[in-house]
C-alpha cells in the first residue's frame, strides 16, 4: 500500500489521523507527513521495533513505538540509530530492552499484538512471564502503554485478544484496537501474496508455503473497525485518545 493511496483513503473516510508504522525504520516519514497534512488528516509517527529475544524467546518481537513530540522523535531516532549501527541483525535493528528506559521520553508504547513480547508469552501459556512484560513495559512507559490487540484474519488473533483482554483487566493496563494494513482493498491479497512470493524466493501455488498475511488486512473503513470491535468499545476509544495525544 503507498502512502498516496492510503492517506487518500484515510481522507475519504473522514479519519481524522492515521499512523505509520514501518518495520525498523521512518524511511517514509517525511512524505507520509506532507501528504497526510495536505489531506487534512494527522499523520502519527510510529516504528514498530524489533526487539531482543529475551526470557528464553528464540526470536525477536515486535514493539510499536509512536511519537508524541519532538523529544520522542529524537528518541526514536536515536533507539534506531543504536540498532542498526551496533545491533543489526538479519536485516533489521534490534533494539535491546535496557536502551527503552533511557529513551521513552515523548513515545507511546504499544504491546505489538500476537508478534510482541506480551503476546507471544500468552500464545505460549506463559501467564508469568506475559505479566512481567507487561508490568515492565507499564514502567517504562508510564501512562503511555496500551496491550494492543487486532483481528487481522490471522490463525492466533482471537485466541491472542482473549488472553491480553483478560490480563490488562487484571493488572488495570488500557487496550487499545490497531489494523495491520497492507493493501488497500481486499481484492489486492492475491497481487500482494504474489508479491510476497517473489521476495522470499516462493511459489504462490505451492501448500505449504508459510502464510503471514490475510485478506483482511485491507484499508478498513471507521464503520468496519466499529463492527470488527463492538464487543471491546474501550478499546476504539482509546485508539481515538491516543491519536489526541501525538
Amino acid at each position: 500500500l503507498r502512502i498516496d493511496d492510503a492517506v487518500a483513503a484515510a481522507a475519504a473516510d473522514a479519519q481524522g489521523a492515521l499512523a505509520i508504522t514501518d518495520l525498523s525504520n521512518l524511511f517514509g516519514a517525511i512524505k507520509f507527513y506532507r501528504a497526510a497534512r495536505a489531506a487534512g488528516v494527522k499523520p502519527i509517527l510510529g516504528v514498530e521495533v524489533c526487539m531482543a529475544p529475551e526470557g528464553g524467546e528464540k526470536t525477536c518481537t515486535r514493539l510499536v513505538l509512536l511519537v508524541q513530540n519532538r523529544a520522542g522523535y529524537l528518541n526514536l531516532s536515536t533507539l534506531l540509530s543504536r540498532g542498526w549501527l551496533g545491533n543489526a541483525a538479519s536485516g533489521h535493528a534490534v533494539v535491546e530492552w535496557p536502551w527503552l528506559a533511557e529513551c521513552s521520553e515523548g513515545l507511546i508504547a504499544l504491546s505489538g499484538a500476537d508478534a510482541g513480547a506480551l503476546g507471544r508469552a500468552l500464545l505460549a501459556g506463559d501467564g508469568a512471564r506475559a505479566e512481567a512484560v507487561a508490568m515492565r513495559l507499564a514502567q517504562q512507559f508510564p501512562r503511555r502503554f496500551y496491550v494492543e490487540l487486532q483481528r487481522c484474519g490471522l490463525a492466533s488473533n482471537e485466541a491472542h485478544l482473549r488472553a491480553a483482554v483478560e490480563l490488562a483487566a487484571r493488572l488495570r493496563l488500557p487496550v487499545v484496537a490497531t489494523h495491520s494494513v497492507q493493501f488497500l482493498t481486499a481484492d489486492d491479497h492475491e497481487a500482494h501474496e504474489a508479491r510476497i512470493c517473489v521476495a522470499d524466493g516462493e511459489m504462490l501455488a505451492n501448500p505449504r508455503r508459510v502464510k503471514r498475511f490475510s485478506r483482511e488486512q485491507y484499508f478498513k473503513s471507521q464503520r468496519e473497525m466499529e463492527r470488527l470491535f463492538a464487543d471491546l468499545p474501550s478499546a476504539l476509544a482509546n485508539s481515538v485518545e491516543i491519536a489526541k495525544r501525538c
